[in-house]
């Protein structure tokens, strides 16, 4: 329970890598799958958790390996933190930027398209701006996945 099976380093540079790969992954999904769980985002999140558990404790069960890569994991999610509000370039690279989805009362379908964003989600935001589409100055696909209103 306690004796540890695999070298303290060891797990420290597996939670590194695994981090790291999932940022990356997660990062490439986009906007939207950070910004709105459905259920079906909800259940890739437990399996991906599921799938990189061993890959994480490299067959180490024991409490201390657990804590190890818990530590690990939460001082680089402290670290990317503290990167992201150092440098703006960083920052962009990890969060992403902010995406034009129209503007004047025009919504841009191939940027829509490829944001991978439903049209009902834009349809949504403009009720929840109490906003017609012909008075929206600009919509915005927010780095957190949100969709932002602007209105003339």
């Amino acid at each position: 329970m306690f004796a540890m099976d695999v070298s303290v380093w060891e797990l420290v540079a597996r939670a590194v890598i695994i981090y790291l790969a999932l940022l990356l992954m997660v990062r490439m999904t986009g906007k939207r799958t950070v910004g709105q769980f459905t259920p079906f985002d909800l259940l890739v999140v437990m399996l991906l958790s599921e799938a990189v558990s061993n890959s994480l404790s490299g067959g180490d069960d024991s409490i201390p390996g657990g804590l190890v890569l818990a530590l690990t994991l939460i001082c680089l999610n402290m670290l990317i933190a503290w990167l992201s509000s150092r440098s703006r370039k960083f920052a962009d690279l990890v969060d992403g930027k902010p995406v034009l989805l129209g503007r004047d009362g025009q919504i841009f379908d191939d940027v829509v398209k490829k944001c991978r964003v439903a049209g009902g989600d834009v349809e949504q935001a403009l009720r929840e701006a109490d906003c017609s589409l012909q008075d929206m100055k600009c919509a915005f696909l927010e780095a957190d996945g949100k969709i932002t209103i602007l209105q003339k």
